[in-house]
């Protein structure tokens, strides 16, 4: 099925919603021949993105709450508050942004790259001819290994960031028992499935937007380089309007998180 590109933002956005119900639709309807495409994507994509995943997290927990806010706590006499600050820096907000930033920077724009040189070199165009259907034998098992692995990733980022932020504790003296104390005591199951959650529904944006600027693609090589310009710019812009959204939906309906114990 051709995707013409459309003009506008509105006009990309409805696209884009379209896209997604196609691809929806091909991933449920018979023959279903992705999985193993999808247990391919999946682990290069683990393979990609662990290892940048892991440093960016740590250096974050390390920096931004470890050590910025440990020695404002520290000035305040109260550094058992840094374990609430961990829910709600990382748990609630920096695993997640940070996996979406990994994910679609190095696996979202190999994707992009990928399906535009296709695209651009008329692969998909022969495919069709030949009867293959390129969305749901390229893009169906790339959006379902995006979501899902996205998804995981997020609680490897918690684990990790966390853990930047005890070694930046250890490395200024601090005492970890009041710490893990209130990390604890205000740690609970919304956020974590709130957090899990979000970052699956990121994973879906970045292969949809990623996918469909890739399918999209024209002008040749000139023309694949700025496709994945604009799936990163798009993509980012998406997560952080969908992470404003999604943060007030969950607040609001889940008020006795904002409660600090």
């Amino acid at each position: 099925m051709p995707f013409p590109r459309a003009r506008g933002v509105l006009g990309e956005i409805a696209s884009m919603v379209r896209f997604f119900a196609v691809v929806c639709r091909a991933a449920v309807t018979r023959p279903i021949n992705w999985p193993a495409e999808f247990v391919e994507q999946s682990w290069i994509l683990v393979r990609r993105c662990t290892a940048p995943l892991a440093l960016a997290v740590m250096a974050f927990g390390f920096g931004t709450i470890g050590t910025q806010a440990g020695q404002i706590f520290a000035a305040l006499g109260a550094t058992d508050r840094l374990g609430q600050t961990f829910v709600t820096g990382s748990v609630r907000e920096l695993g997640g942004w940070a996996t979406a930033m990994i994910v679609a920077g190095v696996g979202g724009t190999a994707i992009c790259a990928d399906l535009g040189a296709r695209k651009v070199r008329e692969e998909l165009d022969a495919l069709q001819v030949l009867g293959v259907d390129p969305v749901k034998n390229l893009v169906v098992p790339r959006f379902l290994a995006l979501m899902v692995v996205t998804g995981l990733f997020d609680i490897y980022a918690l684990l990790f960031g966390i853990f930047g932020g005890i070694i930046a504790e250890l490395v200024n003296g601090q005492p970890l028992g009041p710490v893990w104390g209130t990390l604890f005591a205000n740690a609970s199951t919304t956020d974590l499935w709130g957090s899990v959650l979000k970052t699956t529904i990121y994973g879906a944006i970045i292969a949809i937007v990623c996918c469909y600027k890739g399918m999209t693609a024209s002008g040749g090589a000139e023309g694949v380089g700025r496709a994945v310009n604009e799936a990163v710019v798009l993509a980012f812009t998406a997560i952080f309007s969908f992470d404003y959204v999604f943060t007030q939906t969950l607040l609001a309906t889940h008020p006795q998180i904002l409660v600090i114990k």
